[in-house]
């Protein structure tokens, strides 16, 4: 009976999880929302989602904390609630690159001229479709999924390089400074939708590590830079 009090546990931390996920999702859908018809409201929603992500990742946590301390878990278990543990620090750090999406779209608001790269909303819909499949990877234990999630990554880095390209020709002729600070605001955007696209890899090689007992090679290379300061 104990035992399956335990296990039934940890299939809420899961499902736990798995709401603060989607809340992250809709963070980033009201995010690159905002992002195309440059509404600054929509911006603003963002930041009641954050606030929602944020309190399940320290109720989530404390609720580990607990477990680890008060049921003794076995080796399997126990990789599944530090590897929980995780997650959901990725899920948070999703959630601020959303919020720093909306905050970039807020400021690129002030010039309604300056013309937003394509593929920003590429970039968008892909790690956002990343994220739906990663979070029901986690959910049903796919590690196929999970592996391919990576490799998708690696699209999300071509488009941004794309991205990265036009925007430094953007800022180039731009000759107004003060036009010059908001096209810089479309290099912010591309840069957290980027790093959302990283974060995404790392929660689905937790999946991995769950699955396999293996952290996969590309967990343990060299951290990104920092999001790029307003």
């Amino acid at each position: 009976m104990l035992r399956h009090q335990f296990r039934q546990t940890l299939d809420e931390l899961r499902d736990q999880i798995i709401t603060m996920g989607s809340h992250v999702r809709e963070q980033l859908r009201l995010a690159l929302l905002a992002l195309e018809t440059l509404d600054t409201d929509m911006a603003k929603q963002v930041s009641a989602h954050d606030r929602e992500v944020n309190r399940l990742r320290f109720e989530i946590e404390e609720r580990c904390f607990v477990l680890i301390a008060t049921e003794a878990p076995a080796a399997r278990d126990l990789r599944l609630i530090f590897a929980a543990a995780n997650m959901i620090v990725d899920l948070e750090r999703m959630g601020d690159q959303a919020k720093g999406l909306a905050k970039a779209t807020r400021k690129l608001k002030k010039d309604p001229t300056i013309v937003r790269p394509a593929e920003l909303q590429q970039m968008g819909a892909l790690v956002g479709a990343m994220l739906d499949d990663a979070l029901h990877a986690y959910a049903d234990g796919n590690l196929e999924l999970s592996r391919q999630i990576s490799a998708r990554d690696v699209e999300v880095d071509a488009l941004f390089s794309k991205v990265f390209r036009q925007i430094t020709l953007m800022l180039a002729e731009a000759g107004d400074p003060d036009r010059v600070r908001i096209i810089y605001n479309l290099l912010r955007a591309a840069r957290e939708i980027e790093r959302f696209g990283d974060l995404v890899s790392n929660f689905s090689e937790r999946s991995i590590y769950l699955i396999t007992g293996e952290m996969p090679y590309e967990a343990r290379k060299q951290p990104t830079p920092p999001p790029l300061s307003s």
